[in-house]
């Protein structure tokens, strides 16, 4: 990954983010020597932003796994045939 101060993102903000949608590859924006931000293009932004959220569904299933708050299928079936009428 690529690396890079403000300073150069403030004088070549457009250079950056044309490098950005060409390659593909995030930049780390750094700030006093310390990372301040990442520059990514926005379909992969939006690509993590999905996989974000179904890792969250994935692991709220899996809480209430563990804590026992399931139902068997024939159970879930019947409210499902409910809500389907």
């Amino acid at each position: 990954m690529r690396t890079e101060l403000v300073t150069t993102l403030k004088r070549q903000a457009t250079e950056l983010l044309a490098d950005i949608e060409r390659d593909r590859q995030p930049i780390l924006i750094t700030q006093h020597g310390l990372p301040s931000a990442y520059l990514v293009d926005v379909e992969s932004y939006q690509l993590m932003q999905q996989r974000m959220a179904l890792l969250e569904g994935i692991a709220r299933g899996e809480k209430a796994v563990a804590q026992g708050r399931t139902v068997s299928h024939a159970k879930a079936r019947q409210h499902l045939a409910r809500w389907l009428k």
